[in-house]
């Protein structure tokens, strides 16, 4: 069956999704029996898009045995611009994708595996040489797999300055001031900022969308 027709099959599964949410539960074992884990290289912006492809052409193939769960682990992210709060969901490890999967005994990916495997669009080659991908070792796992937890409903805030940055305040009773980033409070998107006044510095609190960088634009 080529690339395009296993396609056009997989959008004709009755229109439900075939994957389960892409996160790993807690009760979930670290791996399947006789499976490991292996990293698979795809184009950029296309991991999510080979992870359904391919859990369909696993179903469709009957291929369970050999290939167990495929993750794209991601974060929640909630950054401040204009006054308006964003959240967005970005890849931990843009170009990759985590392939549970069986061997053969001599180390290499099951023939009907491998061209159901590589006859995805997106699709790279797999970490390791040529037909024998290297397996993820534990602690490897561990990381990938805790970062493929159910995400609290609380994104992380991830704020765009640093300490000892430059920065110009452009909204508020100190709008026009310059200063310096004292510290970054992401928990409040806040950051306090040494601006000096009547010869003195003293430490400002302000929203992140209220500064930029000097010599930003």
């Amino acid at each position: 069956m080529s690339d395009e027709t296993q396609d056009q099959a997989t959008q004709a599964l009755d229109g439900r999704p075939a994957e389960k949410e892409d996160v790993i539960e807690q009760d979930e074992p670290v791996r399947q029996e006789g499976m490991d884990w292996f990293v698979l290289r795809v184009a950029s912006n296309k991991e999510h898009s080979v992870r359904n492809t391919l859990l369909r052409k696993v179903q469709i193939e009957g291929k369970q045995d050999w290939i167990g769960r495929i993750l794209v682990p991601t974060e929640k992210v909630k950054t401040f611009k204009g006054g308006k709060q964003r959240i967005t969901e970005n890849k931990l490890y843009p170009g990759y994708v985590f392939v549970e999967m069986r061997l053969e005994d001599d180390g290499r990916i099951q023939q009907d595996v491998f061209f159901l495997i590589k006859e995805t669009s997106g699709v790279g080659d797999f970490v390791g040489t040529a037909g024998r991908p290297t397996p993820l070792k534990e602690h490897e796992i561990e990381k990938m797999l805790l970062d493929s937890r159910k995400p609290d409903d609380e994104p992380t805030v991830k704020l765009t300055f640093e300490k000892g940055e430059q920065v110009t305040i452009n909204d508020g009773p100190f709008e026009g001031y310059e200063g310096t980033v004292d510290e970054v409070m992401p928990e409040k998107g806040e950051v306090r900022v040494l601006v000096t006044i009547f010869g003195r510095q003293a430490p400002i609190d302000v929203k992140e969308w209220q500064i930029s960088k000097v010599g930003a634009g």
